[in-house]
């Protein structure tokens, strides 16, 4: 798939371009997954366990195979035996054994959809119910209770537990100290475009067309566990219809329909999750519990920081969120503590959703933050750029940049901070109690190795740029093609990219904001060396692949983005509904490619965490283990009639450590420290401190 810039433009990195995808999704001609145009398809639907524990001791599955249509019945009786079960995970209808609620059991291939899902329910299986636990119930978020585990590392390899200094003396010796339990729900990451995978067997091979954020990380998967030689495996995905983490790592359902495809050499196996089927096991935002103690000298210098978090786990797969690692260097203190823990329970395996780790983290500790300003009679502002440190308190290292004060200040002044009454419960507005909050962000500024790119000359006197990047969503096929732009010296129009295909060059997974980061770099280093090789005027048919292009220095300096959120916050004295009529952010990020798109993701990201803060929340039912608001009617998210007055901005800069075009991610910080404003600025407003996501009108009254 290739993309060209209609309208000429210039300069390339940095013009406001519109999004050269734009008119293709609005008028509905950019292929997705399902929608590529294969040829006669069969349709897939999965049979899901009904207990959340114990194991399979019958099948019958004559009257599925019996429904006139029905092709194939696959459960753990027949299916092929993969090559790999070292991620469990992936070691599907192999045996017996459930794990969670919701897990797949078995499938159905038919001629249609509907006789699929018809057929799917006529599989009747049998089960041995083992007594389960699916509430992450930890009474205590001391690193030493007995119903939690430390695990090795925390994601993605993270030390589990970190200490500075004397953290009990420091805050002993406190002049204000302040001990806060906070917890953060269990979250959903529901893309509208759902998960969905089309696959082919022939020849021995496989292609599939899969809604992921990384083609090489599922082609690797799918060769490793079905036993296929890489080449082997092609996966395509140039338009994705949103991801949130979701997406970043294969799931059950990709195995199962390439099994499936492998039993029906030559036909086209297409399956679409439902709604309900994404809460199950697509990944989700583990549910935290934690517990942050400050203390602060009596100018309100912070002694001592302790950070201790509990989230849950899998039975059948560790994943462990890195909830704490932000206090090991947002502030400055002597004294830093952070611990984590797991509860092991029977649920579906956790996963990365938007900032994981940084998003639940900076809740908990930019809460915290402000209840200690409230102790010391300081304004949150002032109390975030008295503890801003020289150099990264972790590591010792200087800061490659470190802007937070400037955004404190910058947001601070548009948001009309000055002059505000720090007296909690002081204007009552038309029946609203009335408040304003602040919080930081942070998200550390990633690169992936290992990314290629390949320049190529075309007759037209265009240049084709190939790098199996994906476009989320996120405006990577605007920004690429103007990174491509520039380095080669040409407009955009002359651009011809190529995304979303394992057969390009290698590319890192959209994740952890280094997607325009790591995938830039590439087209970079690709680009000097085909102007090297082939000179200002290549011949057609001129092609080069090159890598990515090193930063001198770039460990040398402990590199992050940071940025500040204020939020005014309205609480209907009576009823107790909560409403945001202002959200406003300015981030430091480095060097903007293009301010279009950039201003979308932040706006996307902070209405994402509007919608953490206010309504998100998977409800798990205890007695069956499975998410019961789950579909888009009773799982709340923000929607645009919350969303009155949303401003981003960005400082004007350029990161010279990162990368060669001086840019940092900007795909997750939005949502880093939004809930927290929210929060902070409901104290405000009402004097009633809420701890536990998500803000609902019931904490009011």
């Amino acid at each position: 798939m290739t993309l060209q810039a209609d309208p000429p433009s210039s300069p390339a990195i940095g013009a406001d371009l519109e999004r050269l995808d734009g008119a293709l999704k609005v008028t509905g001609t950019a292929p997705y997954a399902y929608e590529q145009p294969v040829e006669d398809p069969v349709f897939l639907q999965v049979v899901q366990s009904t207990i959340a524990r114990g194991r399979i001791t019958a099948v019958d599955t004559a009257e599925a195979e019996a429904l006139p249509g029905v092709l194939l019945v696959l459960t753990h009786e027949n299916a092929r035996r993969v090559a790999s079960t070292d991620d469990l995970e992936f070691a599907v209808l192999q045996e017996p054994d459930v794990a969670y609620r919701g897990q797949v059991v078995g499938a159905v291939v038919a001629e249609d959809a509907e006789t699929a899902r018809q057929a799917a329910a006529l599989v009747r299986l049998t089960y041995d119910e083992q007594p389960h636990r699916v509430i992450l119930d930890a009474t205590s978020t001391h690193p030493d209770s007995p119903d939690l585990y430390k695990p090795a590392a925390v994601n993605p390899s993270f030390e589990t537990d970190t200490e500075q200094g004397d953290v009990e003396a420091g805050l002993a010796g406190a002049a204000t100290w302040v001990d806060v339990r906070l917890s953060t729900a269990w979250l959903n990451n529901n893309p509208l475009e759902p998960h969905t995978t089309v696959a082919r067997s022939h020849g021995g091979a496989l292609t599939v067309h899969d809604s992921t954020q990384g083609v090489h990380t599922v082609k690797g998967t799918l060769a490793t566990v079905l036993g296929l030689p890489g080449e082997q495996v092609r996966v395509l995905s140039p338009y994705v219809g949103g991801g949130f983490g979701s997406k970043g790592n294969p799931h059950p359902h990709e195995v199962v329909v390439c099994l499936a495809a492998l039993a029906l050499p030559g036909r086209w196996v297409k399956y679409a999750a439902t709604r309900q089927q994404m809460f199950a096991f697509t990944g989700y935002r583990t549910p935290t519990v934690q517990r942050v103690r400050l203390g602060a000298d009596a100018d309100g210098h912070l002694v001592a920081v302790s950070h201790d978090a509990v989230s849950q786990t899998a039975t059948v797969k560790e994943f462990a969120e890195q909830t704490a690692v932000v206090s090991r260097l947002m502030y400055g203190s002597p004294n830093i503590r952070t611990t984590h823990r797991l509860a092991v329970i029977d649920v579906p395996i956790p996963s990365w959703m938007r900032a994981p780790g940084e998003c639940p983290g900076m809740f908990g500790l930019e809460v915290a933050m402000d209840e200690l300003a409230v102790a010391a009679g300081l304004d949150p502002v002032e109390l975030r750029v008295r503890n801003d440190p020289p150099v990264d308190p972790e590591t010792g290292k200087p800061w490659g940049q470190r802007h937070l004060v400037e955004c404190l200040r910058e947001g601070a002044e548009r948001f009309g901070w000055a002059g505000r009454d720090p007296r909690p419960r002081q204007r009552l507005v038309d029946g609203w109690w009335v408040g304003t909050g602040v919080a930081s962000s942070v998200y550390p500024a990633m690169s992936m190795p290992g990314n290629e790119a390949r320049i190529t000359a075309l007759d037209d006197g265009c240049l084709e740029v190939g790098i199996g990047a994906a476009d989320i969503g996120t405006g990577a096929w605007t920004a690429l093609s103007q990174i491509a732009a520039d380095a080669l010296g040409v407009g955009v129009e002359r651009i011809r990219l190529r995304i979303g295909d394992s057969d390009l060059p290698n590319a890192s997974v959209a994740g952890g904001s280094s997607g325009t980061s790591s995938w830039g770099a590439a087209i970079v280093g690709a680009a000097g060396a085909f102007r090297v090789q082939h000179g200002a005027r290549p011949a057609p048919g001129a092609s080069t692949t090159a890598g990515m292009l090193d930063v001198p220095g770039a460990d040398d300096v402990a590199q992050y983005s940071f940025g500040a959120q204020f939020a005014e916050v309205r609480v209907h004295a009576d009823t107790g509904e909560v409403r945001v009529p202002r959200l406003l952010g300015v981030f430091s990020v480095g060097r903007i490619v293009n301010p279009r798109t950039a201003r979308s993701q932040f706006l996307g990201a902070m209405t994402m965490g509007m919608s953490m803060a206010l309504h998100e929340q998977s409800v798990v039912d205890p007695r069956f283990g499975h998410v019961v608001n789950h579909d888009l009617a009773e799982y709340h998210i923000t929607a645009n009639a919350d969303v009155v007055d949303l401003q981003a901005h960005w400082l004007d800069e350029r990161d010279a450590h990162r990368n060669p075009m001086g840019t940092r991610g900007i795909g997750e910080i939005g949502i880093v420290g939004t809930a927290a404003a929210v929060v902070n600025a409901a104290h405000h407003a009402t004097g009633v401190r809420v701890r536990d996501l998500p803000v609902t009108a019931d904490k009011f009254l």
